[in-house]
């Protein structure tokens, strides 16, 4: 019998991490699945390929969804009681996304050349745009006007945010600190499951300054990379960011409403190269200033300055705000890279002169930009989050929408009630 659209879809995700690890970036889907996809001989590209096009076939089709685990989800209730054709219809066109998604990635597996922007457009579902020069040098002047020091700005901003750093030693305390607050304050507006927790680790070799892997049950592993100093000026946004109320709160959200509830198993598995991606990284910015609103800076003061750790919530606010517009150099760089043809080093010291930032840090970046596997990532960042603020436009239960539906990009821009910045 062959098996339903879902259980398919699952299959083909864990077929494809077999041939690119860290693929699939959480699963806590049936047992069964990913042990018969273990146990099989590893699945050529070229099949691949013809399994994604089934897939997106069949979902045209209107083949059953299906229920991978007839099996109720233990100690849960499923609220449905009948089929919900609405449901129904919003889980296909975000399948439907998906396996675009896993296509692209399948497609370049198999040897299929690939333009940068086409991947990106058919991965994460938004065409990628170069930035105008114009626009990182307006960014530059407002920051001249309000960084400390002598001398050329980028002198300047690179020792005022290398000096923002967090001592190792206090790290762990302020990450605490603030996740606890960002934690009473997005159960307050958005409620979080019974049970649910993270657990924060340092760690070092990483091309990524934090990653959440998700555990199922409601649980959360937040890594915070310590390859380079830890900036004051980011680490409130960083841990608003992986925890809450961005990836750990969609996560267990997602995991016991969708997948507990209303047994949609596909969000059991959160795969690399899909649209779900930019979403989630959007809302993931967007969170914390949601929670804390205009005053977040002097809250993250609140939790830093008795740690004796430097932060000054005026200056960071400025630079936040003129320094928002420099998310595009990294956009810009992934062309430079992918589409140009650029040396490494050349892109490294574009980077480190427009987003004002040292070579090392610029080198951090430019290093995630050459990983095969994140190259077209950078979009999810850029691109995510103008998408995000829009379609919320400063409500907070659209933005509960966001970390307990199944919203494409597609649909944050024929939904938002904002205009749609690309900026």
């Amino acid at each position: 019998m062959t098996p339903d659209v879902v259980e398919r879809y699952l299959a083909l995700a864990l077929a494809m991490d077999r041939h690119v690890s860290g693929l699939v970036d959480a699963y806590y889907g049936p047992k069964a699945i990913a042990a018969r996809v273990a146990a099989a001989p590893i699945t050529p590209p070229e099949h691949l390929v013809a399994e994604a096009r089934a897939l997106l076939a069949a979902l045209d089709a209107g083949e059953p969804l299906g229920d991978p685990d007839e099996r109720a989800v233990p100690g849960h209730r499923r609220l449905e009681a009948v089929p919900d054709a609405g449901r129904d219809a919003a889980r296909r066109h975000y399948l439907r996304a998906q396996a675009i998604g896993l296509l692209t990635t399948a497609r370049k597996l198999a040897g299929e050349p690939i333009a940068y922007a086409d991947e990106v457009e058919s991965c994460y579902g938004v065409r990628p745009r170069r930035f105008e020069q114009d626009v990182f040098e307006a960014a530059h002047r407002r920051l001249d006007e309000v960084v400390p020091g002598k001398g050329p700005l980028l002198g300047r901003y690179v020792a005022w945010r290398e000096s923002q750093a967090v001592p190792l030693d206090r790290l762990e305390a302020a990450i605490a600190s603030l996740a606890e607050d960002l934690r009473d304050r997005t159960r307050l507006m958005f409620g979080l499951p019974e049970g649910e927790r993270v657990h924060f680790a340092l760690v070092n070799g990483k091309p990524w300054s934090g990653f959440n892997y998700f555990l199922g049950g409601s649980r959360s592993r937040v890594e915070i990379n310590t390859d380079l100093p830890v900036l004051s000026t980011s680490l409130g946004p960083l841990v608003a960011h992986e925890a809450y109320p961005g990836h750990h709160t969609e996560h267990v959200r997602k995991e016991a409403g969708l997948f507990r509830c209303h047994r949609c198993w596909e969000e059991s598995i959160v795969v690399i190269g899909t649209p779900r991606n930019l979403v989630s990284e959007g809302l993931a910015d967007l969170g914390f200033e949601v929670v804390m609103g205009p005053r977040r800076e002097a809250v993250v003061a609140e939790h830093l300055t008795p740690l004796g750790i430097s932060y000054d919530p005026d200056l960071v606010a400025i630079v936040r705000q003129a320094g928002e517009a420099l998310t595009g150099v990294r956009a810009n760089a992934a062309f430079r890279l992918w589409e140009d043809g650029a040396d490494p080093d050349t892109v490294i010291d574009e980077v480190a002169r427009f987003e004002l930032t040292s070579r090392a840090r610029a080198q951090k970046r430019v290093e995630f930009l050459l990983h095969p596997t994140w190259r077209a990532y950078i979009s999810c960042y850029v691109e995510g989050l103008p998408l995000c603020r829009a379609f919320v436009a400063g409500d907070p239960a659209r933005f509960a929408r966001l970390v307990t539906e199944q919203l494409t990009p597609r649909d944050l821009i024929d939904q938002s009630p904002g205009t749609v910045r690309r900026a």
